[in-house]
């Protein structure tokens, strides 16, 4: 072979060498891609981007914002100064406040008296000061008379009386839907709540051709029934129940026919004046527990000179978990009020509560001119939020207060497996690896929180979806997907 040859065969081998080696590069990257992922910004961005069809976001508005606190670092955005109807994600910065501003916080009910007590007798009359408890119920209540039975009172000479001072009269929440009424997540507000200020009416098949039998949970007589049902023999149940909401009376009207094999029909409606309630079935709760009583109820200002029987107390910690898990709505403008009476005396109002959140935006370094709060609950329409200033309150708590971040993180409901996420991400990657407020209104649907990614690091996000039609499973998946492609994205 010359040399010549040579050189050209060399050059052969010495190129095929070469393109053997890129292959095993190549090669190497996508086999081991899963073990080394090429994380980076733009990666996330479109892995998020991918999954939001342009048919969703032409018709649909979106606010997202991602932020790695392990890392100190923004990892996505899309629209997070936009302002959206955060709903029940609001709920956030009304816990997030709490647990700053009033932690330690009771939740009183309590019990006076006036006039001497002799031989068990009180000559003089009852006093209950509510202090807006939304726990508060019938098993509290018996408490509460066992209480006073135990003072040595088993006869009432006077009245009972009513302190709903606490409180503002607002009964109602500013930009909520009057069509909510009587649904039990509109529940009317009142300083002197029971049994989350719903009640449950339950219908059963009577004899034939006579009216359904009526009954409520727990007895009471506190309603009116206008009953125009029918029992029938066979066929199909049509009956329909309601209160009569657009008069805002306590009245449960029951129409249609019910056969006389179907299954009982339960329904919980909201109570109207709750606090008249509240009097009407401490009267039956004294009666149930052996103290006579044969006076009036009426409501008054707690007189100066009365004497304290008994104070029923509520940790204000039990009642935030019961907010984010539940999303309860009575519940989240409670602790709205606590704040506000906590730092601005009473009466407590909803204006005044906002200006402790307004606070804790301030602290966010955000500005809280620049968005909408009229509730503590985000069941109102009027409130208007962005997805960066939630995500900048759950930063400034992860960052400046440590202990309030485990209570916070720990009140949230856990993907797949409890509270309002309890359904969502069960056989998925992120099974219980959620921890996020959700947010439901009519075309409006919001997930925000925590989230810790494979590789161990705390990821803080909020997406904030609003104006679709057809229900809000596409949003909610959307989300689902958002929090999966989260969690496998690390660098």
């Amino acid at each position: 072979m010359n040399t010549e040859n040579v050189n050209i065969f060399n050059s052969f081998i010495e190129n095929l060498i070469h393109k053997i080696l890129f292959w095993i590069i190549i090669f190497s990257f996508f086999q081991y891609s899963d073990v080394f992922p090429q994380n980076n910004n733009n990666s996330l961005e479109k892995q998020i981007n991918r999954i939001i069809s342009p048919e969703f976001s032409q018709k649909t508005q979106i606010s997202i914002d991602v932020y790695n606190l392990t890392l100190d670092k923004p990892l996505y955005s899309k629209n997070e100064k936009l302002l959206l109807r955060p709903a029940s994600t609001i709920k956030i910065l009304t816990s997030a406040a709490a647990y700053l501003f009033i932690d330690g916080y009771k939740f009183q009910t309590s019990v006076y008296h006036d006039g001497e007590i002799e031989d068990s007798v009180c000559y003089g009359s009852l006093y209950i000061y509510g202090g807006c408890d939304p726990e508060f119920n019938i098993k509290d209540l018996d408490s509460l008379t066992k209480e006073i039975k135990n003072y040595g009172i088993k006869e009432i000479r006077g009245n009972i009386y009513a302190d709903t001072s606490f409180m503002d009269s607002e009964i109602w929440g500013e930009g909520w839907m009057w069509d909510d009424d009587p649904q039990p997540f509109a529940a009317y507000f009142s300083p002197l709540n029971i049994n989350r200020n719903v009640i449950r009416v339950t219908a059963k098949p009577g004899e034939n051709g006579k009216p359904a039998i009526i009954e409520f949970n727990p007895p009471t007589d506190f309603f009116e029934v206008i009953n125009s049902s029918k029992t029938i023999p066979s066929g199909k149940s049509n009956l329909k129940m309601t209160r009569d909401w657009f008069n805002r009376k306590n009245v449960i009207k029951v129409r249609g026919n019910i056969s006389t094999a179907s299954r009982p029909l339960n329904q919980t409606f909201s109570i109207f004046d709750p606090a008249s309630y509240f009097l009407s079935v401490l009267k039956e709760s004294i009666s149930r527990n052996g103290i006579d009583f044969k006076g009036e109820t009426h409501f008054i200002n707690l007189p100066y000179e009365v004497e304290e029987i008994f104070t029923f107390e509520r940790d204000i910690d039990s009642v935030i978990v019961n907010v984010n898990k539940k999303s309860d709505n009575l519940a989240a403008e409670m602790v709205l009020r606590a704040l506000a009476y906590n730092y601005l005396a009473k009466p407590a109002s909803a204006k005044n509560g906002i200006k402790l959140l307004d606070s804790l935006i301030t602290l966010s370094g955000m500005n809280p001119e620049e968005y909408r709060i009229v509730d503590g609950s985000g069941l109102s329409f009027y409130n208007l939020l962005s997805a960066e200033v939630v995500t900048s309150v759950l930063k400034y708590i992860y960052y400046n207060e440590e202990e309030i971040f485990v209570k916070l993180y720990n009140s949230f409901p856990i993907s797949g497996y409890d509270g309002t996420l309890k359904n969502r991400m069960r056989n998925s990657s992120i099974y219980r690896k959620v921890r996020g407020k959700t947010g439901s209104l009519s075309g409006v649907s919001a997930l925000s929180g925590y989230i810790h990614n494979k590789n161990n690091e705390l990821v803080t996000f909020s997406v904030l979806i609003q104006n679709f039609k057809n229900g809000a499973k596409a949003a909610r998946d959307l989300q689902d997907k958002i929090c999966e492609i989260i969690y496998n994205y690390y660098e």
